[in-house]
């Protein structure tokens, strides 16, 4: 198994701020995702991150192979939706997890 980073990059710099409706709900599918995810072992963690150039989301999951990490960014509602939304991946070498 490896690990893998997600960056979720939104439409603009100003979103979650001014999120559309249409956008709100693809984000409550997108919070339902990888809720699950998360619950069945797959995601170690997943959130927003607070950066002051703009809001983005970040993942980590521990899963067999790269494509299986882009398997699950294309099975997102953000990214199935249409909308501006762009994963970037990143493998993770190593990874030192607390016990």
């Amino acid at each position: 198994m490896s690990y893998y980073l997600f960056k979720l990059t939104p439409p603009r710099s100003t979103f979650p701020q001014d999120m559309t409706p249409a956008e709100r709900e693809v984000m409550q599918a997108h919070s339902a995702y990888w809720s699950t995810l998360a619950n069945k072992g797959v995601a170690i963690v997943v959130g927003p991150v607070a950066d002051p150039a703009g809001a983005w989301g970040v993942a980590i999951v521990e899963v067999a192979d790269e494509a299986a990490a882009r398997g699950l960014a294309q099975s997102d509602p953000v990214t199935t939706s249409g909308l501006a939304f762009q994963y970037d991946i990143f493998p993770m070498p190593q990874a030192l997890l607390r016990k």
